[in-house]
């Protein structure tokens, strides 16, 4: 439970949406960031822009202030390349290029972790007072 809970901690919402990170998915899955990138880009036609995309330095310096802790390849603020973001889609994708027993047994984790981040927000979505309100009204 503990391994979950550390990897909702790396889910983040950039542009909308539910993402993580190269370098913190590189971690995961006991890689360099740079090898998991390279994977990436040798089979690119498996990554859309909705299963994954390039931080722009603003949203990177902002994830920052945001995240005190956060550390990009061991060099602090000053990164060659913006790290990418991962969608769910993303993430599920990265199992059919790394192929190492470790890489599955972290995918699995990281859907689980989605889906009770997905589930959670829900959950709030679906008890707000307004919510309650209207299902009052409605006698649902």
């Amino acid at each position: 439970m503990e391994e979950l809970s550390s990897i909702e901690n790396k889910i983040y919402e950039i542009r909308g949406l539910k993402v993580m990170l190269d370098f913190d998915l590189a971690t995961l899955y006991g890689v360099e960031t740079k090898r998991l990138n390279e994977q990436v880009k040798r089979n690119i036609t498996r990554f859309p822009k909705d299963f994954m995309f390039e931080l722009t330095y603003e949203e990177y310096a902002y994830l920052r202030s945001q995240i005190a802790t956060i550390e990009i390849n061991g060099r602090g603020k000053h990164t060659k390349y913006m790290p990418k973001a991962f969608t769910e889609y993303g993430v599920a994708m990265l199992s059919s290029v790394l192929k190492s027993e470790t890489a599955i047994q972290v995918n699995i984790a990281i859907m689980r972790a989605f889906t009770k981040t997905r589930q959670y927000l829900f959950s709030q979505i679906t008890s707000t007072p307004e919510i309650s309100e209207l299902k009052k009204e409605l006698k649902l």
